[in-house]
């Protein structure tokens, strides 16, 4: 990341100031591949910000070069009775009621993550992936993406793991604090999705 760049935690309303830049750095990530998000996309989910400003437990993060937006991240709370609509009945299916409630219900939920592609491979996205997880409740946060998206690759050089990769011994009796020091859990089953963004909104 070069010294010009800032990543930080911004509150609601300031994330709403920079819609515009969100909402282009948004259309460049999730119209190219694995996402191919059509054009209106990038529009819907500029539109829904302002409403998932009010969630429980929102946080968001910025990357700026100047006032220029290079990359953001949004996240919330995942409520004690886990969504049933959008992507969640995947998640639910592909680890079960019991680890989705012990691991997930009451986390926090990484909803987006997008950079500017002339800001990768600088921990750009790194960065705030770390600004809007490190003060997670009990350390518990998850996310879901495509396995063909570079935020697998880089988010299993971490402390991330795939949910789908836990075996038995990672039951729900374990305490899930413990776990999620490394969980990284939202994981879609079949060939196409895997842990870390799922436009589960969309």
């Amino acid at each position: 990341m070069s010294d010009a760049t800032a990543v930080r935690r911004v509150p609601g309303p300031e994330l709403l100031g920079h819609v515009e830049g969100v909402r282009q750095v948004y259309a460049e990530a999730f119209g190219a591949t694995p996402w191919s998000q059509d054009e209106g996309a990038a529009g819907r989910f500029a539109a829904r910000l302002a409403a998932d400003v009010i969630r429980p437990g929102f946080v968001a993060a910025l990357a700026l070069d100047g006032g220029v937006v290079l990359g953001f991240a949004t996240a919330w709370t995942t409520p004690a009775a886990f969504p049933a609509d959008h992507c969640y009945p995947q998640v639910t299916a592909s680890l079960g009621a019991e680890r989705t409630a012990a691991w997930l219900c009451g986390a926090r939920e990484v909803d987006e993550l997008a950079v500017l592609g002339a800001a990768r491979g600088r921990s750009v996205g790194a960065a705030l992936l770390d600004t809007v997880t490190a003060d997670a409740p009990g350390g518990r946060c998850w996310l879901l993406t495509s396995v063909r998206a570079e935020l697998l690759r880089f988010s299993r050089r971490g402390r991330w793991v795939d949910g789908q990769s836990c075996g038995d011994e990672a039951g729900p009796e374990l305490d899930p604090a413990q776990l999620a020091a490394e969980l990284a859990v939202g994981v879609v089953g079949g060939g196409e999705s895997g842990v870390g963004h799922c436009s589960a909104h969309e």
